[in-house]
C-alpha cells in the first residue's frame, strides 16, 4: 500500500516519542483545539492598540502582497499551476460528474462566457464613468483577448488532449472558461471599485461557466482551472501594457486603496475543490481485503465570526474514491455526503494573511454499487471534523483559502470496527464580509 507523502511527513515531524505514540486522529483534533488557544494568548491578538506589533513585524509581507506584480499574478498564476497538478486527477473529479449528472447537458456556457463584457459595454454606454476612458479600455481588452487567444489555441493544438466526451483532441485548456475568466476580470477592473458586487457577480458568473463546461462533459477539471488561470492572468497583463502606453491619458482615479485591517471579523462563504485519501485496509468477513484509492471532492463552506477570532458554520461536501478489492481496482466508487457543523477560528498573520482551523460535529451518508452493499455497514453515521488553513485576503470582499480538512467517522466497512479517515488537501475561492 503506497505511503501518501503528507502522512509521512506527518510522521517525520511528529514531535516527541510520547507525541508519536498517539493516534494520528486525536493528535490532530488537539492540534486544532489548541492552535485558536495560542492565537488568544498571544501578544499580537491582545487588545488596545497591540494590533500594530503584526504591522511592523510583516512590512516585508505587506510590501510584496501589495506590489503591482503580486496583484497581477496572486490568482492566475496559482490557477495554471493547480490545472497541471491536478492533471493526472481529473478523472476522480469527472466520477462526480458522472454519478450525479450524467446526462447534463446545456448550451447556457456558449453565451455565458461573454456575460460580463456585454454588462461592461452596457454600462460604459450607459454612462457610467468606469476606470477608463472608451479608447484606453478597448486597447487594454484588445491586448488582454489577443494574449488569451493565443495561449489558448497554442496550447490546444500542440497538447492534443481529448475531450471527455471524445469529440476531439483540442480539450487543454479551456477557451469557453479562459474568456470567462477574461471577461469578468475586465469587469472588475473597470467597475469593481463601484461595488464589490460587480466583481463577485462578474467571477460568479466565470465560475459557472467552467463548471457547467465540465458539467456538459466537454472539459476536465484541469482544462477549467488552467484556462482560468490564462484568462486572469492575460487580462492584467493586457491593462499593463496599455497602462505603459497610455500613462495618465484617460484613466479615472476610483476610490482608494483597500484598507486591510488585521482586527476584522474574517467571516467567509466559498466553493472548495480538493484531493482526499481514506488510509487504511480493511479484512472482510469472507477474508478478502479491502481499501480505498485516492479521490475527490467539492463542496460549499461559510462561517460567521463573531470577533476577529471566534465563528459559527460549517460544510457540506461530497467525496469519491474508488474501490480496491484485494488489490485489484473495483469498477464501481464510493461517495461519501457530509455534513457538519461548529466552532471556526482565525489568526491574523498579517493584514491579509490569516490562519484558521475548525472543530465540527456531523454526520455522513454513502452510496456505492450493489455489487460491494453485501460488504458495507448502514449508509448513515457520525463523526467529527477539524483543519488547517490559510486565508489571503486578495481583495477586500474576495479571498483564496488553502486548507487540509481530517475527518473521522464511522467505518463503512461492515467487518471492521476502527473508525475511518478522510483526509482533503484543495483550495477554496471565498466571498469574505
Amino acid at each position: 500500500m503506497p505511503v501518501h507523502p503528507w502522512i509521512t511527513v506527518e510522521g517525520k515531524n511528529a514531535g516527541s516519542a510520547k507525541q508519536k505514540r498517539m493516534y494520528p486522529k486525536y493528535k490532530w483534533i488537539i492540534a486544532a483545539l489548541i492552535c485558536p488557544l495560542i492565537a488568544h494568548i498571544s501578544p499580537v491578538a491582545a487588545q488596545n492598540d497591540s494590533l500594530a506589533t503584526p504591522r511592523s513585524k510583516n512590512v516585508f509581507i505587506e510590501k510584496v502582497t501589495g506590489s503591482r506584480a503580486f496583484e497581477m499574478t496572486y490568482i492566475g498564476v496559482p490557477l495554471i499551476i493547480s490545472g497541471l497538478v491536478v492533471k493526472s486527477k481529473d478523472d476522480h473529479f469527472r466520477s462526480l460528474r458522472n454519478d450525479y449528472m450524467p446526462t447534463f447537458k446545456r448550451h447556457f456556457d456558449d453565451y455565458s462566457q461573454f456575460l460580463p463584457a456585454a454588462v461592461m459595454c452596457g454600462l460604459k454606454a450607459g454612462g457610467m464613468e468606469g476606470r477608463s476612458s472608451w479608447g484606453r479600455m478597448l486597447v487594454s481588452d484588445a491586448f488582454s483577448a489577443l494574449l488569451m487567444g493565443g495561449a489558448i489555441n497554442t496550447l490546444k493544438y500542440t497538447t492534443h488532449v481529448t475531450r471527455p466526451d471524445g469529440s476531439n483532441t483540442h480539450s487543454f485548456p479551456s477557451g469557453h472558461t479562459a474568456t470567462a475568466f477574461m471577461t469578468a476580470t475586465m469587469l472588475t477592473k473597470e467597475y469593481g471599485d463601484t461595488s464589490p458586487w460587480i466583481g463577485i457577480g462578474a467571477y460568479s458568473v466565470a465560475s459557472a461557466t467552467g463548471l457547467m463546461r465540465m458539467a456538459n462533459n466537454k472539459h476536465w477539471l484541469s482544462d477549467v482551472l488552467t484556462g482560468a488561470g490564462i484568462g486572469i492572468l492575460s487580462t492584467e497583463i493586457g491593462y499593463y501594457l496599455a497602462d505603459l502606453i497610455f500613462k495618465q491619458r484617460g484613466i479615472n482615479q476610483l476610490g482608494s486603496p483597500a484598507c486591510f485591517d488585521p482586527s476584522y471579523a474574517p467571516s467567509f462563504l466559498g466553493i472548495y475543490l480538493g484531493l482526499n485519501i481514506m488510509p487504511g485496509e480493511y479484512r472482510l468477513e469472507d477474508h478478502s481485503s479491502a481499501r480505498f484509492s485516492s479521490g475527490s471532492t467539492a463542496g460549499i463552506e461559510g462561517a460567521y465570526f463573531l470577533n476577529p477570532h471566534i465563528g459559527l458554520g460549517g460544510r457540506f461536501s461530497i467525496s469519491n474514491t474508488s474501490v480496491i478489492w484485494n488489490n485489484h481496482a473495483a469498477k464501481e466508487t464510493l461517495d461519501l455526503m457530509f455534513i457538519h457543523g461548529g466552532v471556526y477560528f482565525s489568526y491574523p498573520v498579517s493584514s491579509r494573511l490569516l490562519i484558521g482551523s475548525k472543530c465540527l460535529l456531523g454526520s455522513h451518508y454513502y452510496s456505492t454499487n450493489p455489487a460491494s452493499a453485501r460488504y458495507l455497514k448502514r449508509k448513515w453515521g457520525g463523526g467529527i471534523g477539524t483543519g488547517l488553513s490559510l486565508l489571503f485576503r486578495a481583495k477586500e470582499n474576495f479571498g483564496v483559502r488553502l486548507q487540509c480538512d481530517y475527518t473521522l467517522f464511522g467505518n463503512c466497512v461492515r467487518s471492521d470496527k476502527e473508525m475511518a479517515q478522510l483526509w482533503v488537501v484543495g483550495g477554496a475561492a471565498n466571498i469574505t464580509f
